[in-house]
């Protein structure tokens, strides 16, 4: 608009002209500095993956030997044809989503992966187009926004070794050059994979919970290509995430809960407020394995069914030990608005005063506030601050090897003692007449793999197999690991239980061996 001079206050900005200002190459490196943690990065490469409506989805480290080499997020979705890789991969360009879409900005699969990774490459297949692949570096959008075209061989052949994934259609994301597995000391590897793993199941188990709960298929496997990738190669960990529910109580807190609150929010109009309150003490999965109870208190925000905050209390208050049994659920409205923004990462939720002042006015059917709410979670928290409860001596805590819906019950039932590599459970060479040896200098049972047959009905079992035999050997063996002094009497115990073992050896073969009548 021209501009008048005067003296009044100008409510609109006058111009001249207009010039375009097409995007610096340089904001390639920007890319790679979003701040993406990794388990925001996988998860938000995931939500691509149920966009494209995928409902069986992998997570793949792959290594060779002690050298972590890639990451892998396999799906079965609906996949992209050239022209919509070239969409895909295109930096700055604003795709339209649909109204349940996960993503929203059009910049995740870019941002979250050269976070991490030198080099982004996507290879995709839908019903009626051919396998075909993009390969997107820092230095290729730094190169006038090069981005490379994957061998269509290749493209083929990576299509191909994940048939069990992807059958007909389907998409394989692929970090080169993860910044966190080249820093892996060597020796190390095993130590790093499993936390990572670890993890990365609870963050996507947390934010992706109901998706899971209405049957999304999502794995980690870690594959070791063997021989510098020449040799056959063997899966040496796969665990299935299971959902973990932050409002996944049996029995609430407080009778009369959950609890609806509506908060009148000016310029946003009425938002819906599901007050929890966990029971005391609670050992579920969902209350102690998704992090600090403190951070874990307040708000939890739904879009689209999909978490994107896990706790907090948004400056409506401070987090307070005697809160830890508050949790809120919040599902964002579905249309823009100014009141509360979501981060481009997909992990925090921006609050104006507006959804702050409508927290004060909240009440539910019956008229109570939303202050009552808190001071209903305070109670539920002294209350069940003053019982007795029995103290469970705490173990060490169970590694690789172990199914991971054994594991979670275990975590739930027994405290872990602090500081203890977990006790992992592997398959190995072992005289004929032992069942089960130590390695106690790397807290490892080692099963002998002569006997893996007998215990999996004939198969060759995964990693995770025989979990009823495995779980036994840890509650048996558990308090081996961590000793200082080696008993003799210990060793003897070692020595009679490895004996009967033996003899249920011989027995199960015996059954397996006679005719079915």
């Amino acid at each position: 608009m021209p501009y008048q001079p005067g003296t009044e206050w100008q409510y609109d900005v006058p111009t001249t002209g207009s010039t375009r200002l097409p995007p610096d190459a340089g904001y390639g490196r920007a890319l790679t500095n979003q701040g993406y943690g990794f388990e925001v990065a996988v998860a938000d490469l995931i939500d691509n993956s149920i966009d494209a409506q995928a409902d069986k989805i992998v997570v793949h480290f792959l290594r060779d030997a002690d050298r972590i080499l890639s990451l892998l997020i396999i799906d079965n979705g609906k996949g992209m044809d050239e022209e919509g890789l070239d969409a895909a991969m295109t930096v700055g360009r604003r795709r339209d989503y649909g109204d349940g879409a996960l993503g929203m900005y059009g910049t995740g699969l870019k941002a979250a992966s050269l976070s991490h990774a030198s080099s982004l490459t996507v290879v995709s297949r839908t019903r009626r187009s051919r396998a075909a692949g993009r390969l997107l570096t820092a230095e290729g959008i730094e190169d006038g926004f090069r981005c490379d075209t994957v061998d269509p061989r290749y493209a083929q052949e990576l299509v191909d070794r994940y048939d069990g994934v992807i059958e007909w259609q389907g998409t394989v994301v692929r970090w080169d050059g993860v910044r966190a597995f080249e820093t892996v000391a060597r020796g190390q590897s095993d130590q790093f994979l499993s936390k990572a793993i670890s993890r990365l199941e609870t963050h996507l188990g947390l934010y992706l919970h109901r998706y899971l709960q209405r049957g999304l298929k999502l794995d980690i496997a870690v594959w070791d290509v063997g021989n510098g990738g020449q040799g056959p190669g063997e899966e040496v960990d796969h665990i299935a995430v299971e959902a973990l529910d932050p409002f996944g109580y049996k029995v609430p807190g407080k009778v009369g809960y959950p609890r609806e609150f509506v908060a009148p929010v000016e310029s946003l109009g009425d938002l819906r407020l599901k007050a929890h309150i966990w029971p005391a003490k609670s050992k579920q999965a969902g209350f102690r394995q998704v992090g600090s109870l403190t951070d874990r208190q307040g708000f939890y925000f739904y879009r689209n069914d999909r978490l994107v905050q896990a706790g907090g209390w948004n400056g409506w208050r401070n987090p307070e030990g005697h809160l830890v049994l508050a949790r809120v659920a919040v599902e964002l409205p579905p249309q823009d608005n100014n009141v509360l923004s979501l981060d481009v990462k997909k992990e925090k939720i921006t609050v104006t005063q507006a959804f702050t002042d409508g927290l004060d006015k909240a009440v539910d059917s019956q008229g109570r506030t939303f202050r009552s709410f808190i001071l209903d979670a305070e109670t539920a928290y002294r209350d069940g601050s003053r019982r007795n409860e029995i103290v469970r001596k705490p173990v060490t805590p169970p590694g690789k090897g172990l199914d991971p819906k054994v594991k979670r019950v275990i975590k739930e039932e027994l405290p872990e003692k602090p500081g203890e590599e977990p006790i992992a459970f592997v398959w190995g060479p072992l005289p004929a007449d032992q069942f089960f040896g130590l390695d106690r200098e790397s807290n490892v049972v080692i099963l002998n793999k002569a006997y893996r047959e007998d215990f999996n009905d004939g198969r060759r079992g995964g990693s995770n197999d025989t979990p009823v035999t495995k779980t036994l050997l840890y509650l048996l063996l558990e308090d081996c690991f961590g000793l200082g002094r080696w008993e003799r009497s210990r060793q003897d115990r070692l020595d009679y239980w490895n004996t009967i073992l033996m003899a249920s050896v011989e027995a199960q073969r015996a059954r397996r061996a006679q005719p079915l009548s």
